[in-house]
């Protein structure tokens, strides 16, 4: 009876399983992770504050007429000579703390995604044509990528910011020239296993054309490495773009990103004045880690093999 009751639960489960939408399994597996969970909570969180900063922020940090400089390095908790209580104190030039981390995720966030989404547009054609075509085309491509790959990263970009100067665009240009391999070679190792499969000789065989192929064909079985593969280079550039600007050569003063938030408190830490770094450097780490724990998810639903 026993035996019975296992079997018709587990043929149930099953059952289940089966009835299922791709929607609704991919959620399903999803939420079986409560750190995922955690982490996505985590980040609609972030993306909403920054979204909205301009209207949840307590004050407009870089708003000349909103700024008392004789408020500046107030601890947490400390009031201004108006009454103001800031929460978390301000920094040298008297800027609320919270305002300011608020609008330093919205840089920090706009320069990720959008420097990701760029290097994902090129590093998928390259990998497309790489691993479509094949032969010399494939070797030239893949020379360049590994020649890139032998350097640091950030060393790429420390370089190209040299030559291009400071400014949103030019971090921007700085990250996409430095990340576009990873997506490149991903897609490429994805595209030559496609490239033999039935479904590509037969639209070789009908001339639908290269274009046609590549992204109408090809493209939608290279997606699900490229979701994890995109995810992560999100959270890294993040991540560089704040050391880049901690060192000085990235975002202006008057675009401040958390890396350069932590960068103006840097020289007062030893003075025990840590809030005006503490506070933007575990907003960084939280962001980073909030992407990081979704994207281990998503690496684990797009990849069979490494489901427990």
């Amino acid at each position: 009876m026993t035996e019975d009751k296992k079997t018709k639960r587990t043929e149930d489960k099953l059952f289940s399983v089966q009835s299922q939408t791709p929607l609704s399994r991919f959620i399903s597996n999803f939420c079986e992770s409560k750190l995922a969970i955690i982490g996505l909570i985590a980040l609609i969180v972030i993306v909403f504050i920054a979204l909205f900063a301009p209207f949840i922020s307590p004050q407009n940090p870089y708003d000349l007429a909103q700024i008392d400089f004789l408020d500046g390095r107030l601890p947490p908790g400390g009031k201004s000579m108006d009454g103001t209580t800031y929460f978390l104190g301000t920094d040298d030039q008297g800027r609320d703390m919270i305002s300011a981390i608020f609008y330093g995720l919205r840089i920090s966030l706009g320069v990720g995604v959008f420097s990701g989404l760029a290097a994902l547009a090129i590093g998928l054609t390259v990998g497309l044509i790489a691993g479509y075509f094949g032969g010399k085309i494939d070797s030239i491509i893949m020379r360049i990528v590994d020649l890139q790959l032998g350097f640091p990263t950030i060393l790429i970009a420390l370089i190209l910011l040299a030559i291009l100067g400071r400014g949103v665009d030019k971090v921007v240009i700085a990250l996409v020239a430095s990340q576009w391999v990873y997506f490149a070679r991903t897609v490429r190792s994805t595209a030559l296993v496609e490239s033999q499969k039935e479904y590509i000789e037969a639209a070789d065989c009908l001339a639908l054309g290269t274009p046609r192929i590549l992204f109408r064909h090809l493209l939608p079985n290279c997606l699900p490495p490229l979701i994890v593969v995109g995810t992560v280079e999100v959270a890294n550039a993040i991540a560089l773009e704040a050391t880049l600007s901690f060192l000085g050569i990235g975002l202006p003063v008057t675009e401040p990103s958390l890396g350069l938030l932590i960068s103006n408190g840097y020289e007062y830490m030893l003075s025990g004045q840590y809030w005006i770094s503490f506070f933007p450097g575990i907003a960084l780490l939280f962001t980073i880690t909030s992407i990081n724990l979704v994207a281990d998810q998503l690496r684990e639903i797009l990849n069979p093999r490494l489901r427990k």
